[in-house]
């Protein structure tokens, strides 16, 4: 038998603070805000008549991905205007994704439900604020619960679907789906970590070999775990982006 102490799920959850009131979640929110606010100074600061080349061809990636693969897939032209909000959402939300395979840090800050509640209902306020502005109250609440081209019968049924889907589920299934996704990684890299661990240190001899197999597995998932930072970034723009283009355009 293989001793293994797997610690308390709160101790994988939480940490230590720092100093009071500033845990190791916090720093990962902090350097993230940090990071992207530098790489597009820096960047800033190169001579625009070069040809890029370092962290300006970086950042100017980054926007052209933003623009070409988040806003004119979901709002076109017309939405270009939120290029920066959209990017800001990207950038933060990726480097606070990346932690989970950095030693020291080894914890995505989107693993604990605050951040990715937090940005969820920015998100939240943020459509339902610009489906005002764009169709006034009564025009966009109309819009959002009184669909078009639905049999006035049916929206005894549809109303109420609709005011629970836009107003309830949006900005928790946009919290939910980040934070389950970085939650399950984290805790899958430390299972197989723990595991190779307690094979590679067996008294067993016998034993040792077979730890490769799960120090094989925990090298596949923290690849795999760069990607889904990644994904989860984009997908979360994405929504976002489909959102604010739904509440300012409703016939879209």
């Amino acid at each position: 038998m293989i001793a293994l102490d797997f610690p308390e799920i709160n101790s994988i959850l939480r940490w230590k603070d720092i100093f009071p009131g500033f845990n190791k979640i916090a720093l990962i929110a902090v350097l993230a805000v940090v990071i992207s606010t530098l790489i597009f100074l820096l960047a800033v600061r190169q001579d625009h008549k070069e040809a890029p080349r370092g962290i300006r061809n970086l950042a100017e990636t980054i926007v052209e991905f933003i623009e070409n693969g988040v806003v004119m897939q979901t709002m076109g032209k017309d939405g270009l205007a939120w290029t920066p909000f959209l990017l800001t959402m990207f950038m933060f939300i990726y480097l606070c994704n990346v932690p989970g395979i950095i030693p020291f840090f080894q914890m995505p800050a989107t693993a604990r439900m605050a951040v990715p509640l937090f940005l969820a209902l920015m998100v939240w306020v943020i459509y339902n604020v610009t489906g005002i502005k764009h169709q006034g109250v009564g025009g966009y609440f109309k819009s959002t619960l009184f669909p078009p081209g639905v049999p006035k019968a049916l929206y005894i049924l549809v109303t109420p679907i609709e005011f629970i889907s836009a107003i309830i589920v949006r900005p928790f299934s946009l919290a939910v789906r980040l934070f389950a996704n970085m939650m399950a990684g984290h805790i899958l890299l430390v299972t197989f970590a723990l595991l190779s661990e307690a094979l590679f240190q067996a008294k067993d001899k016998v034993l040792i070999p077979v730890g490769i197999l799960p120090f094989f597995m925990l090298i596949f998932l923290t690849s795999f775990e760069v990607l889904v930072a990644f994904l989860q970034a984009y997908i979360f723009a994405m929504l976002t982006a489909v959102y604010i283009g739904g509440a300012t355009h409703p016939e879209h």
